[in-house]
This record gives structure tokens, C-alpha cells and sequence, in this order.
């Protein structure tokens, strides 16, 4: 059985990553599947930025926030992260996760050993691929499919021991 850790601090669900047009507008890249995922909240970080307007582009999403006026306002706003709080999110299903539950998790094989920490976790199209370094900062990806980590939960993520790369790589 997979037990899903429950991580108390505010999770991102998108960035801001530039201005959008010359009326305060702002390009959003997503960390959820749709721009529903961000519909489904009217305020981010503590009620700081709140929606006015938001829909879906080709890079993500574009939004215009209360709180921002003009162009330069929205310069400013480049690299912000978009964050609520963690209860206001679904509840998950069976074998489901939010990245933020995962990386930062100890990673041991199937056999107990060690072998490093979850670093970051990428989509390069059929599944998540956790990035794993080991503490010497070699790194490894695994993906995150049931044959490769058999469970995880907030004590950390199983691996099965076939999927552990040894390889001399060093990023």
C-alpha cells in the first residue's frame, strides 16, 4: 500500500514567467495538468495576488491580478511562484501525488540500501521522472512507474534495486 505524505507548506502551482501585453498582464507557466487546476482558486500566496482574469495559452496561461496595474508592475513579478495552501488542494487518489510530496524524500533500494535524495521530479511525456542524487552528487533518474518504486510515504521512496543506476556520471 502507497501512504501519501501530507506536506504543510503552501504548494506552487504555477510561475509567473514575464509581462503579457502593456495592461498588467502576466505569463504563467503551470505546474498542474490544465489551467483548471488554477481556476479552482480566486487567491495565491496568503491572498497577496488575486485573480481577476486567467485563461489558457499555447506556453500556459496568461492572468491579470487585482493587485497589478500596469506593465512594469507585472515586470516585477517575474519568478514569482503561485502558491496556496496545501488543504485547499483536492484530495488525491490511490497511487496519485503532488511533486512537492515527493522531492526531498530520502530514496532507498528495495534491499534497504541508501542511495540519495529526490531532487526534482520532470514529465518528458509517458510518465514522471525522478531525479535522484546520491550523496557523493552523482545523480540518477528513475521513473515513476510501479515497477520501478514500488511505494513511498513520508519517510521516503522506494526503489526497486534493478532501476539504480551505478553509472560514473556526474551532472
Amino acid at each position: 500500500m502507497v501512504h501519501r505524505p501530507v506536506t504543510p507548506a503552501p504548494v506552487t502551482l504555477a510561475v509567473v514567467t514575464g509581462a503579457h501585453g502593456v495592461t498588467g498582464e502576466v505569463r504563467l507557466k503551470l505546474f498542474t495538468d490544465t489551467v483548471d487546476g488554477l481556476k479552482a482558486h480566486k487567491a495565491f500566496n496568503g491572498g497577496a495576488l488575486t485573480i481577476k482574469s486567467l485563461r489558457a495559452t499555447s506556453y500556459g496561461a496568461t492572468a491579470r491580478f487585482a493587485e497589478v496595474a500596469d506593465r512594469t508592475a507585472a515586470e516585477k513579478l517575474r519568478g514569482t511562484e503561485l502558491t496556496v495552501p496545501r488543504e485547499s488542494l483536492p484530495a488525491l487518489a490511490e497511487g496519485e501525488y503532488y511533486h512537492t510530496d515527493l522531492i526531498g524524500l530520502a530514496c532507498r533500494t528495495s534491499d534497504g540500501e541508501d542511495v540519495g535524495t529526490c531532487i526534482a521530479i520532470d514529465n518528458f511525456g509517458a510518465s514522471d521522472v525522478l531525479e535522484i542524487e546520491r550523496p557523493d552528487g552523482r545523480t540518477f533518474m528513475v521513473p515513476m512507474v510501479t515497477q520501478a518504486v514500488p511505494s513511498w510515504s513520508a519517510e521516503g521512496i522506494v526503489i526497486d534495486a534493478a532501476f539504480v543506476d551505478t553509472g560514473p556520471a556526474k551532472r
